[in-house]
């Protein structure tokens, strides 16, 4: 009968009476077997704020990539002086029509060998279709959000208010009063002054300020909106308002951002608003040209659906065998537009830390 002395080690690999037990080849001591959990971590998605700042009026009339939509305005009708048995003048009332393009497109592609989808135990197509689907909703905000400044910004773009000499934006802000201080970037030579440092102690006179200038341009006050950055948004839990400011709200933030109501605007929050870093295109009247923010600049937007209109179509979700491999892919095409169609109902500011 065999024994264990003193000084063994494990795993045994094999004893003088049973010889049979070396396996082969021989266990190396190192394997440990690897179980997969049923359950995945949580993944979290920076929160998509288009379809609360947007108008959808034209989406049911696109199909696919390269489509476009005409857009048509009022026409201002022009009232004249009338005097007793005076000769009329009338007019034909007309506008130029604007152009919506379809002209933006995004797609993901998936692939699962046979293999690995028989012996995973979860639904990895259906799991990569939900991640695509928010991924998609960041990519386009994030496209939009970077690409309407410039609109906004120019008081000569053809779009309504145009020529404006005080368009909702730098310091020049208001069409009355063209004196309200929204910011201006370093690296935009239009007007003068600079950006806004924000603290918590005038942070609301920031959104007042936003508020009189859409009261300047007779804006609806139903359907109002500003988009900040978190900081900013900490400085409004902070100020004075307090939990006051942010009352009458029990729907989660983490889908929309949006986190409450002060002075006729809802405000969101958003990780997806332009900064240095990820690349901006205001626009110089002055140059003529694009800029970008310039380090330490933050952007923020403030407005009603009115001004901005999104159109998006998931025009193809396919699931089709792999040419080249036992396996399958399924894939997506989502084709978009988006234009500022009247720039006296948005309005931007250039923000820094105080």
């Amino acid at each position: 009968m065999s024994t264990i002395t003193a000084g063994a080690t494990y795993p045994i690999t094999a004893t003088p009476d049973i010889p049979s037990s070396v396996p082969n080849p021989e266990y190396s001591g190192t394997f440990i077997p690897a179980l997969w959990s049923g359950k995945l971590i949580e993944k979290f998605y920076d929160a998509s704020v288009l379809a609360a700042i947007s108008n959808t009026d034209y989406e049911g009339e696109i199909t696919s990539y390269g489509d476009k939509v005409i857009i048509r305005y009022k026409p201002d009708i022009t009232i004249n002086t009338y005097d007793a048995y005076q000769t009329l003048t009338t007019e034909a009332p007309s506008r130029a029509t604007d152009e919506l393009n379809i002209d933006q497109g995004r797609y993901w592609s998936t692939t699962i060998d046979d293999v690995m989808e028989i012996q995973s135990d979860i639904d990895q197509l259906s799991m990569w279709a939900d991640d695509a689907s928010e991924q998609m909703k960041i990519n386009i905000d994030t496209d939009v959000l970077k690409t309407i400044a410039g609109a906004i910004e120019d008081d000569s773009t053809g779009v309504v208010g145009a020529g404006s000499t005080a368009p909702n934006a730098n310091n020049i802000a208001g069409r009355i009063s063209a004196n309200i201080a929204l910011g201006k970037s370093a690296n935009n030579t239009h007007g003068s002054g600079s950006p806004v440092a924000l603290d918590r102690n005038n942070v609301i006179d920031l959104i007042v300020g936003m508020g009189q200038a859409m009261d300047e341009y007779n804006i609806p006050e139903n359907g109002r909106w500003v988009i900040l950055p978190a900081w900013v948004c900490a400085l409004i839990k902070r100020s004075e308002l307090r939990d006051a400011s942010l009352t009458g709200d029990g729907v989660s933030m983490s889908r929309n951002g949006r986190l409450g109501m002060i002075d006729r605007f809802t405000i969101y929050m958003s990780n997806l608003l332009p900064t240095a870093a990820t690349g901006d295109h205001g626009w110089d009247s002055t140059a003529d040209a694009v800029y970008t923010l310039a380090a330490g600049e933050f952007r923020a937007y403030f407005g009603h659906s009115h001004g901005l209109t999104f159109a998006s179509q998931l025009t193809k979700v396919e699931t089709l065998r792999g040419e080249s491999t036992f396996g399958t892919i399924l894939r997506g095409l989502q084709v978009f537009g988006r234009k500022v169609v009247d720039n006296t109902s948005l309005g931007t500011a250039i923000l820094t830390k105080a």
